[in-house]
């Protein structure tokens, strides 16, 4: 997650609807974190460390722990990472930008986990990739989870959630078209209304902007970075994966 996006699109309060909408999207995270599993070993068997980059409200990162010891966090929001550390209360998490990541450390498994579709171009892709490759151990793996490129974006495209829990309830809505037309940047405006018994309803409307990159945009910036990576089909991963290893590693 990037600073702009911080302050914006996870605009204070926000962490808490993502991550109850989140929760109620259909993402598998218990079977994502046993594919990474599978993915590492078969190219690391002894992998042990792990780091999430962009973890978010820690909803991987609760099921990740159970394949790795020890794992850790960090992420951009801290409103976001203070939600992740009551999930996971017995996980290191840190407060940073991915495109300037210098936690001192290495781990034997980095994932980046729908994030980078928020960075700004090419440019902070090969950067951000060039700093979870610094924090790889030898032969250490970087899981990196692409999104849509410009041929499979749908421009106008409408999405739409409602999520109910107990008395609570949020409804979603997303519009996204190109930015400025721009083919490779999208706008994403998102209204969301929520309502409970105590503060009875509420609204609000906020916009971002994302990155639809190419596969040669990935391959690029994992060879600038060292690393030898493909492109693996990854089933519950709707867009697959991209894995990486340093070059050359065993």
């Amino acid at each position: 997650m990037t600073a702009s996006v911080a302050r914006g699109f996870y605009r204070a309060g926000y962490p808490e609807i993502y991550d109850l909408v989140m929760r109620h999207r259909g993402r598998d995270h218990t079977a994502e974190a046993a594919t990474l599993a599978r993915m590492v070993r078969r190219r690391n068997p002894a992998a042990a460390s792990l780091l999430d980059v962009a973890c978010g409200t820690g909803l991987h990162l609760e099921h990740l722990r159970t394949h790795f010891a020890p794992v850790t966090g960090v992420d951009l929001s801290a409103e976001m990472l203070a939600r992740a550390g009551a999930r996971v209360p017995d996980v290191a998490l840190h407060e940073g930008d991915m495109r300037e990541l210098d936690l001192a450390a290495a781990f034997d498994v980095v994932v980046c986990l729908f994030a980078v579709p928020h960075l700004r171009g090419v440019a902070e892709l090969d950067r951000t990739v060039a700093r979870l490759a610094a924090h790889l151990t030898p032969g250490g793996v970087l899981a990196v989870e692409p999104w849509y490129t410009p041929e499979t974006f749908v421009p106008g495209y409408v999405a739409r959630d409602m999520v109910q829990e107990q008395d609570r309830v949020v409804v979603r809505l997303s519009h996204s078209t190109w930015l400025d037309g721009a083919r490779d940047r999208i706008r994403m405006t998102v209204h969301q209304a929520y309502a409970d018994p105590d503060t009875g309803i509420r609204h609000d409307t906020a916009t971002t902007e994302l990155t639809l990159f190419r596969p040669e945009h990935f391959a690029a910036a994992f060879a600038r970075a060292g690393l030898a990576a493909a492109h693996v089909t990854a089933p519950p991963f709707r867009w697959g994966l991209w894995i990486a290893r340093h070059a050359g590693a065993r």
